[in-house]
């Protein structure tokens, strides 16, 4: 530490001499020295801060798509015109499931078939992992909710027209079209359900190229009631499509069409078991 009583000391002052200019040298090549320890220390601070925010955001990214939402490639043909192959929707993860949202969840077994798309390479798949891009599972379908726990599913009335818990939906807002502009039929196989608990009922809004809850109802499952495996549980669905990501020109949100307001919650509590009476043609 310096002595500032200067004068005091001033007769003191020893003259200077070789010792002196080596010391002066010697402290001034110090400087270049720590000059390069400043840069290095900095420069390894710095990467551990980089790591420390690369870390960070890909373990906010993996939490927030394992709790809240993430992005899904549509394979199939199965939900024109709603939504086309190689769209990406958004899949928001919290909500709760209502009738006649678009819903994406895993295989019930036995539902999935088809070619399956390319698989990735190390960095796409790591990417996806964490949400970066869109999840390419084959493992994974999407279809829209038509009956929630104890409704009762028709198909169909005198005019035919799919009905929940007696109430006929106008799907004709969502249906597929074909390009000449003529509307699908809602379902050529008929059939009666009530949806057992915890489980939903989901049909593709393309229904002749669908492969969705009508094409299991004859499926015998060993220690299961026949057509068990039509119905989803609600552990299995992922979440609900919210919107279209891409392409950008297709962007838009995805709402639950209006009929779905009138249908009524169902008179009776949920069976255990699901109630099904359908022809032979429910097998796809």
């Amino acid at each position: 530490m310096a002595d500032h009583r200067g004068p005091s000391r001033a007769g003191s002052t020893p003259a200077a001499g070789p010792d002196s200019n080596a010391a002066n040298f010697e402290s001034g090549s110090a400087v270049p020295s720590q000059n390069k320890q400043s840069f290095g220390h900095h420069a390894g601070a710095f990467v551990r801060e980089l790591l420390a925010v690369v870390i960070g955001a890909v373990i906010v990214a993996s939490l927030l798509r394992g709790f809240v939402g993430q992005m899904f490639i549509i394979p199939s043909t199965s939900m024109q015109n709603t939504l086309q192959v190689e769209d990406r929707v958004v899949v928001e993860k919290l909500s709760s499931i209502k009738r006649g949202q678009v819903v994406v969840f895993a295989d019930p077994g036995g539902w999935l078939s088809g070619a399956s798309p390319a698989e990735r390479g190390r960095l796409g798949r790591a990417l996806e992992f964490v949400g970066v891009l869109p999840d390419t599972s084959t493992e994974h379908l999407i279809k829209r909710v038509v009956g929630m726990p104890g409704d009762r599913v028709v198909c169909c009335d005198d005019r035919d027209r799919i009905t929940v818990n007696d109430i006929p939906l106008n799907e004709a807002s969502y249906l597929y079209r074909s390009p000449d502009g003529v509307l699908a039929d809602p379902s050529k196989i008929r059939f009666d359900v009530t949806v057992p608990a915890d489980r939903v009922f989901v049909l593709g809004d393309n229904r002749a190229a669908s492969r969705d809850a009508r094409c299991h109802l004859n499926d015998a499952t060993a220690g299961r009631p026949k057509g068990d495996n039509a119905f989803v549980p609600l552990d299995l669905v992922v979440g609900r499509a919210v919107a279209i990501a891409w392409p950008v020109g297709d962007a838009r949100r995805l709402l639950v069409p209006a009929t779905y307001a009138g249908v009524p919650a169902p008179t009776e509590p949920a069976p255990a078991r699901p109630v099904v009476h359908a022809g032979p043609e429910a097998n796809c």
